[in-house]
Order: C-alpha cells, then sequence, then structure tokens
C-alpha cells in the first residue's frame, strides 16, 4: 500500500479546538508525513507554521446548512488562506428530502469556485444507501474531488459498506470512529483513498509497527 502517511489527514476540529491543539496537530502531521485538517480560523497560522503539509479545510460545517453563496465565501477564503483542499458539507435534508438538483447545484457552484479539491461531506450514516447513492451522484456529476463519510459530529462514522457503496461513484474520504491502523486498512481495502482521523498519529505508528513486523 502506497505512500499511507500521506493518506491521512490528521484532524483537530472539535468546538474546543486552541491554537496550542492545532500546533500538536501540525507537528504530528510534520513528524509522521501526514496531511492535517484544521479548522478555518487556524488556516492562515496553520499555512505559515507548516508551509511543507497539505492543510485541509472544513466548509459548511458541521451540519451543511449554510446557503451556497456562505459555502462559496467560505471556500474562496480557504483558498486564499492556502488551503490544499476544503471539506464541504452537503445539505443532508436535501439529501433525504430527494432533493438531489439542489444538492448537485450547490456543491458544483462551490467547486466552480475554487482551483482546489473539494471533498464532499454526506454523512453516510444518516442515509439510507438509496440516499447515499444519489448524494454521491450528485458530489460526482457537480465535479467533486471526493466524497467523505462524516463529520464525525453525527451519528456514526465510517464504515466498509458505505465505503464500498461510494467508492462506486468517486474517491472517497474515509472519516468519523477511526482508531487504529486495523480499521484504516479495512477501509482502504474497501476503496478509500484517503483517512481523516483524529488518531493520525496512532494510526501511522501501529501501520510502521504492523510493517515492520512483516518485513521481518
Amino acid at each position: 500500500m502506497d505512500d499511507v502517511p500521506g493518506r491521512i489527514e490528521h484532524t483537530v476540529l472539535g468546538p474546543t479546538t486552541t491554537w496550542e491543539g492545532v500546533l500538536d496537530t501540525l507537528d504530528e502531521a510534520i513528524q509522521h508525513g501526514m496531511r492535517a485538517c484544521v479548522p478555518p480560523c487556524y488556516l492562515d497560522q496553520s499555512a505559515s507554521y507548516a508551509p511543507g503539509v497539505d492543510v485541509t479545510t472544513v466548509v459548511g460545517f458541521p451540519h451543511g446548512q449554510h446557503t451556497a453563496k456562505t459555502k462559496v465565501e467560505e471556500a474562496t477564503e480557504a483558498w486564499k488562506a492556502d488551503a490544499a483542499e476544503v471539506d464541504m458539507v452537503a445539505n443532508v435534508g436535501k439529501i433525504r428530502a430527494g432533493e438531489l438538483e439542489d444538492v448537485e447545484a450547490e456543491i458544483a457552484e462551490v467547486v466552480a469556485a475554487v482551483p482546489i479539491p473539494v471533498k464532499v461531506i454526506v454523512e453516510s450514516p444518516l442515509l439510507s444507501e438509496s440516499e447515499l447513492r444519489g448524494a454521491c451522484q450528485a458530489a460526482a456529476d457537480a465535479g467533486a474531488a471526493f466524497v467523505k463519510t462524516a463529520t464525525g459530529f453525527s451519528e456514526g462514522g465510517a464504515t466498509v459498506e458505505d465505503v464500498s457503496v461510494m467508492a462506486e461513484y468517486c474517491r472517497v474520504k474515509a472519516s468519523g470512529g477511526i482508531g487504529s491502523w486495523a480499521f484504516a486498512k479495512e477501509l482502504f481495502d474497501a476503496g478509500a483513498d484517503r483517512i481523516g482521523a483524529s488518531s493520525g498519529d496512532v494510526i501511522v505508528t501501529e501501520y510502521h509497527e504492523a510493517t515492520a513486523g512483516e518485513n521481518q
């Protein structure tokens, strides 16, 4: 499996996040060769502190109920602050209501507004399989670079089953409840391209331990 650390987005997005917490996350990303995902308010500082780290931030977070105009403004501001990518929360209520044309149009507006990859968070634990498929199709049709399982701030998290479905439509970032290399590997094997986790340092450490054992 190629460049596992580079496929991990070490994440700090909790409501009590401080700059000191972001610094710890960035230092761990630097140490282990990971990406990072930080709140928008710390993006400028993060880009200056860790120019060698690909830093992602969030848009419409955590519930996705912002207007399209607001999401476009957030994404544009993030790009100008040197975000490598943005993770945008889709409007889950509209997905569940079957208003997929509106969902696709909103995603397309954000994708068109910035020249960086847009990942679309669909909150897969809240969706039926048919709703999940509709959301992924809308994201793919709108030009999203990835679909992402979950924010981690709603019910549930990533599952092998959801990742397998999502990978039929687009590249997948699995996020939510991933705290070990064993589970991350299951998700990679199911089709995930990226892993988002606050335990990225643990995952990478366990990955190196596991592969070292295999090579002995």
